[in-house]
């Protein structure tokens, strides 16, 4: 029996996870870097990601928000995947190879 990581990794672990990384002392804004913030809601376009709202400046923003994964298109699980495969110590050909098999399946 094979294991395939690709099949374990799902959207609510990766955003879970990112948010326990990146909000591990707490949310703030990334614009004016205060703790005053509430949350707003999950994003429009994606369940998993939590909307928050900078009662200080007044900023809206995401769990993204800020972040190299903010303005791509490639979906979170892909970022996680060739960042775990980075950590292997893979080479930039085996991460593509594996990740093209991910996208195309997925």
């Amino acid at each position: 029996m094979k294991l395939n990581i690709l099949n374990l990794v799902t959207d609510e672990k990766c955003y879970g996870y990112l948010r326990s990384v990146r909000w591990e002392d707490g949310v703030y804004c990334p614009s004016c870097q205060k703790i005053d913030v509430v949350k707003n809601g999950l994003s429009s376009h994606n369940e998993f990601i939590h909307r928050y709202e900078c009662k200080s400046c007044g900023t809206g923003f995401n769990d993204l928000s800020g972040t190299i994964f903010s303005q791509s298109n490639k979906p979170l699980k892909v970022w996680i995947i060739a960042l775990y495969f980075l950590g292997l110590n893979l080479s930039n050909r085996q991460i593509a190879q594996e990740l093209l098999d991910f996208c195309i399946r997925f």
